[in-house]
Parts: structure tokens; sequence; C-alpha cells
């Protein structure tokens, strides 16, 4: 007896980290995902590794998926046009770039928010109803970020996990604030000379990590002490009492309010209780392992799939002329100059991400005229 083939669900990017972990799980759960990624990503060998196809051409995918997740909104259209029958959700991750503006397609019957700011992005900039929106904060794999050992009493050791960390930037005071308290730190990232694409095997290193959004929820669930801060401001500690309203921020933009300065930072290292940061690890493993998000995603899309709603093409067609008419002025404005903008022109026409949808738009057009 030939088994069932699994549900095929179409990946259309997102960021590298939340892409590669949720199609793992989900292919441990018995679904197959298909990453349509125009610009392979650095995730791209590791996934093929595991069997699950990444593809940078959405007219090489010559199977139907089941559902469609969409996460960047240029090769959502595409996959959308691609198929045009075939339900979809989307995920905004990012409250501010032009890539996360949810498309306005009557085909995306679901939409998915990562914290309650890009919610409220697609509540109140787009139109969205909150009750069709998810809050499905991010999640990690906890097998990769493994339980540390544990912490003492005083913290010895501290980094900054962050891009945007310097010596000559925010970093500074915490540097003074540690080493008054006898804290040596640390710093990781791409501004201090010390990128890491394992923080895995760095984290558990440390007793106290300055961090926000998904590097500050990998140090928790390793069992380090947070501090939730970056270039843009300080936040505090992550606590129990804390954690709920930290994670439904992201521990990200929203929260860091308070000006970094050697009396802050100093502040927040002293808020520093190792059984409360055991307790919030315990918290962040109970809650935030991307298995349980998978779940949480293959409810969604089988929601999706139970219901077979038949947008007409010129519907479609006017979609799709409404998400481009609404995105175009950002991606202008975030280009800036004049000569960008003719180049970026020139990339949209002469694009691998477009190419498929406009060559499905001229069909049905035809067909409306014919």
């Amino acid at each position: 007896m030939t088994p069932p083939e699994p549900r095929r669900v179409l990946i259309a990017v997102g960021s590298d980290l939340f892409m590669r972990d949720l199609a793992l799980a989900l292919l441990r759960r018995g679904w197959l995902p298909i990453i349509y990624a125009p610009q392979l990503i650095g995730a791209a060998e590791q996934l093929r590794r595991a069997t699950i196809p990444v593809v940078s051409d959405i007219n090489a995918i010559g199977v139907r998926p089941d559902v469609i997740h969409g996460h960047h909104v240029l090769e959502t259209l595409a996959a959308l046009a691609k198929f045009p029958d075939v339900p979809a959700l989307f995920v905004c991750h990012d409250s501010l770039t032009w890539h996360s503006i949810p498309p306005r397609s009557r085909r995306i019957r679901t939409w998915v928010a990562v914290d309650r700011n890009c919610r409220d992005r697609m509540m109140i900039e787009h139109g969205i109803p909150e009750d069709a929106i998810h809050v499905l904060t991010n999640a990690i794999d906890l097998e990769r970020f493994a339980r540390r050992g544990p912490l003492p009493q005083k913290p010895r050791r501290a980094l900054v996990f962050s891009n945007a960390a310097s010596e000559a930037g925010f970093a500074a005071p915490i540097r003074t604030a540690c080493e008054r308290r006898g804290i040596t730190l640390d710093l990781a990232g791409e501004s201090s000379g010390r990128p890491t694409n394992a923080p895995e095997t760095i984290l558990p290193q440390y007793d106290l990590v300055f961090a926000k959004a998904r590097c500050a929820l990998e140090a928790a669930a390793v069992g380090a002490a947070v501090v939730v801060c970056d270039a843009a401001g300080l936040a505090g500690m992550v606590t129990t009492e804390s954690f709920d309203a930290m994670r439904q921020l992201n521990f990200g933009a929203r929260l860091l309010r308070r000006d970094i300065t050697t009396e802050t930072i100093g502040e927040a290292i002293d808020r520093y209780d190792a059984a409360d940061a055991t307790a919030v690890s315990d918290r962040v493993r109970a809650l935030a392992g991307v298995d349980l998000l998978a779940e949480q995603y293959i409810a969604l899309s089988e929601e999706l799939c139970a219901v077979r709603d038949v947008v007409p093409p010129a519907e479609q067609l006017e979609d799709v002329a409404r998400t481009l008419a609404s995105v175009a002025p950002r991606i202008y404005q975030q280009l800036g100059t004049p000569r960008t903008v003719m180049r970026l022109r020139r990339a949209i026409v002469n694009s691998r991400i477009l190419a498929g949808p406009l060559k499905i738009v001229y069909r049905l057009r035809k067909r409306l005229r014919s």
C-alpha cells in the first residue's frame, strides 16, 4: 500500500534562522517544506542536506503546494500568482521594513505577527482586523541551545550579544558598569569584529548576557541572566515578573526606552538573581521551543486547507495592483536617491522574483479580455 504524500507547505522566504528552524520542525512532523528564496539564503545547503527543497526560481516548482506561508511581500506575491488556487497565510516579522508590508490579497485569510508591535502595524497601518491576526512569538531550537550548568550567585562573565555592539558605541558604559562589579565582559557580533554563526557554542560560557529580540531569547534558553538592551536603548533585566510582557514585544524595539549609561546598566546588573534567571529559562524552554511553534503553524495551515474559497482572477489582479502600489513608495523612500530608484526599477523589470507573476498576470489579462 502506497503511503499518502505529506502536506506540502511553500515558505516564501523570511529570516534565515526563523525559516530554517521552522522548516526543520515541520519536516520532523511529517510535512514537506519547500523554500522559495530568490536570493539563496545562508541556510540553503543545510536545508537541502535535511532533504528540504530550496529554489530561487518560483517557476521551477512543478508541484502544487497545499498551503503558502508568506514572509516577505514580493516573494509572497510571486507564490500567490504561481499557485492561484492555494490558500495562504502571511507572517509580519518587522514593524518598519518594506518587505514586511502585508500583501493586500483576498487569498490570504490568516495573518500572523511575531509580536504585538508587528500586530499593531498590520491593524493600524494596513487595516487588517485584530481578530484575524494571530500573535505567534519567536521560538528557538531547544536541542541546539542546550541548558548550561547552574548560575553562580554573582555573575563572573558577561557578554554583549549584538551585531551593533562595539567598544566605541553602547558597549562602553556596559563595560564600565561590569568592571566596577568585577565582571569580565566580552562582545560578540559584526561591529565588534567577533561575528558568530554558532551562538549556541558561546552563550553557555556566560552568566549574564546583554541582548535583544531573538538573541535575548537564545541567551535565556541556555540559562543565562538576560538584560534586554541594544544601540536603541535599555529595557532591563528579564525576570519571571516581566517575562510575559517582554516576550509579547519580542524583547525588542518598543521596550528599549531608557538611556544606556553606566548607572542604568549598573541598576540592571544589580537585579541579577540566579534563581529567578533559572526560572525564566524554565519558562522559555516550556513555551518558546520551535516544535511548539511548528504545531501552531500546522493547526493554522490545516484550517486553511479545509476551506476551498476561490478568488476570481480579476480580483486577484486587483490585489496585486493594490499591493504593488502600497509597497513601491516605501521601497523608493528607503532606497533614497533618484539614481538608486532607477536602478531599482530596472531590477524589478528584470527581476527573477517577479518574472513568474508578471507572466501569469499577462495570461490572466488575456483570458479576461477574450
